[in-house]
């Protein structure tokens, strides 16, 4: 395990946007706000503090989480913290911290979620690897939605025969 890992768990600021590299690559990028409350031991009066991170994913992931999620959705994170710095047209350097998230699900600590399974990709149709989607309604407090999905079997009991999956690899 490294030392840079980051679990966050908020709600959307706004809907991913998804966009592709000049090689095809799938990236979705979206904002997430984060609340911490705490009593003040003084005052004995709550006070709250928001922090806004920007969570940025790729391939597979980007593509669900752009069909998925969507603002006020309230879903949990996993990733690392990656710094990117830029130049301005003007020659301004500027640098940002993103998420780059590695897992994304939904919070279903208020609400509930209904994951729908994409169907494995495999290398004969141009498209590696597979991934699972989550989906539901994870609407925190805002009453987002973070379902849907591109279709594909559903998530109950074991995979089918023809499924794709070896015996040495669970479908979930």
């Amino acid at each position: 395990m490294t030392g840079n890992a980051v679990t966050l768990v908020g709600n959307i600021t706004r809907d991913p946007e998804l966009r592709f590299t000049n090689t095809g690559q799938a990236t979705s990028s979206f904002g997430l706000a984060v609340n911490r409350r705490w009593q003040n031991r003084q005052t004995q009066e709550w006070e709250e503090a928001t922090s806004f991170f920007d969570v940025v994913c790729w391939r597979e992931m980007a593509e669900n989480a752009a069909e998925s999620l969507t603002r006020g959705s309230r879903v949990i994170v996993t990733g690392r913290l990656e710094q990117r710095s830029w130049e301005t047209p003007d020659g301004d350097k500027r640098s940002k911290v993103e998420v780059v998230a590695d897992e994304i699900g939904p919070s279903i600590r208020w609400a509930t979620a209904q994951v729908t399974k994409n169907e494995r990709r495999g290398p004969g149709d141009g498209q590696s690897g597979g991934g699972g989607n989550a989906g539901g309604n994870a609407g925190g407090g805002g009453g987002g939605n973070a379902g849907g999905g591109r279709g594909g079997q559903s998530s109950g009991g074991g995979a089918p025969a023809d499924s794709g999956y070896g015996y040495s690899e669970e479908p979930f």
